[in-house]
């Protein structure tokens, strides 16, 4: 089978609700075209394990997506899958020789990602590792902050190495392949403020916690953020206040406020966002912390822009990115991580998603390359 009728399949079927069919498909897949011991838990994960020996690689992807736009569902509820030819900037890299396409697959879960999950399945079916284990897994629940992956780690998953198979596709140039060593994590976070009703027509009877809000954001607004390096790579965090709701009418003096702030986090430091609560009547509350990602292995990851370079003619690189993915839980668990997909900035999460066919066969030579040169 190759890598776009194994993602049509995949695409097609609905995962953003409840991923248990698509769960099912892929561990039914796994069974009957490998020989792996497949496990799916009890969370909607699916795990599968082959090889033996000291270290032990992981190809790490997810089944889930977020909810489609209403252009992306049919009449029986199930998923719109297209292969047409695109406007858009095609790849131009291939390794092979062979003469390029402009041809993409349309779809929710086309780029993120069930693209290359498709190929990381596929690199794992035909893998025979002779120094090592190798381990596919595919998660439940990333798209609501990495659940399945926790309930994994939790429950005793582990690798030493792992490449995440989200987008990497078009950071260091258009069309390019990189290989990402670090990416930023995410805290989400509600400055509250409490204060004293009043009416407006006295408001020192009361406390307003408008200003009391105003007065943290001032705060938040002037903190320094983290920065660090990883593998020569500089990331600086961001904090922004993203939302501010307050009062109950014009004439009374309010009682209570909110601010969302959003910090983008680098691994190590966090911006100390509780200076906030200096503020009488203010507290912080955590809301969401996706951790950030940094690949502390050089070997590994220069191993897998090697993989990267031998299948495509273009030169990739090592780059950093902004979102947060399951690697940043399997980095904080220990495993060293990399991320290495088709999906280009801007594809996933939209009206129009859509894939490079091009770019989800160079991914799939890819993870062949990386299990090849890693586990022999």
């Amino acid at each position: 089978m190759d890598v776009v009728s194994l993602t049509e399949e995949l695409v097609a079927i609905p995962s953003h609700e409840d991923e248990t069919v698509a769960g099912n498909f892929v561990t039914a897949w796994l069974r009957e075209h490998t020989d792996a011991a497949v496990h799916n838990d009890t969370h909607g994960n699916v795990i599968a394990r082959k090889g033996s020996g000291e270290a032990s690689l992981a190809l790490v992807g997810h089944h889930d997506v977020v909810p489609p736009d209403e252009s992306q569902v049919d009449d029986d509820g199930g998923y719109v899958i297209e292969r047409r030819e695109s406007e858009r900037s095609a790849d131009s890299n291939r390794a092979s020789g062979s003469e390029t396409t402009r041809e993409r697959l349309y779809g929710r879960g086309t780029a993120d990602m069930k693209g290359c999950l498709a190929a990381a399945m596929l690199a794992f079916a035909d893998a025979a590792p002779t120094d090592g284990e190798l381990v596919f897994a595919s998660f439940a629940g990333e798209e609501r902050g990495g659940e399945g992956c926790q309930a994994a780690i939790d429950d005793g998953f582990e690798t030493d190495y792992a490449v995440v198979v989200e987008g990497s596709t078009g950071y260091s140039a258009p069309g390019t392949t990189d290989v990402a060593v670090a990416h930023k994590g995410r805290r989400g976070s509600t400055v509250v403020a409490e204060g004293e009703a009043a009416h407006a027509s006295e408001v020192d009877a009361g406390e307003n916690a408008i200003y009391r809000a105003t007065d943290a954001v001032d705060i938040v607004r002037d903190l320094d953020v983290p920065t660090t390096e990883v593998l020569g790579h500089d990331l600086r965090g961001s904090v922004a206040v993203t939302e501010i709701e307050g009062g109950s009418a014009w004439n009374v003096v309010p009682e209570h406020c909110e601010a969302t702030v959003d910090e983008r986090t680098v691994p190590g430091e966090r911006a100390p966002l509780e200076r906030v609560e200096d503020v009488e009547g203010v507290t912080l509350r955590v809301d969401q912390d996706l951790p950030p990602m940094a690949c502390g292995d050089a070997d590994f990851a220069d191993t897998v822009l090697d993989a990267a370079a031998a299948a495509q003619d273009a030169t990739p690189e090592h780059v950093v990115k902004p979102h947060a993915t399951d690697a940043g839980w399997l980095a904080a668990a220990g495993t060293d991580c990399v991320v290495v997909g088709a999906a280009e900035p801007g594809e996933a999460h939209t009206d129009d998603e859509s894939v490079s066919v091009d770019v989800l066969d160079r991914c799939r030579r890819i993870y062949d390359g990386v299990v090849t040169e890693w586990l022999g």
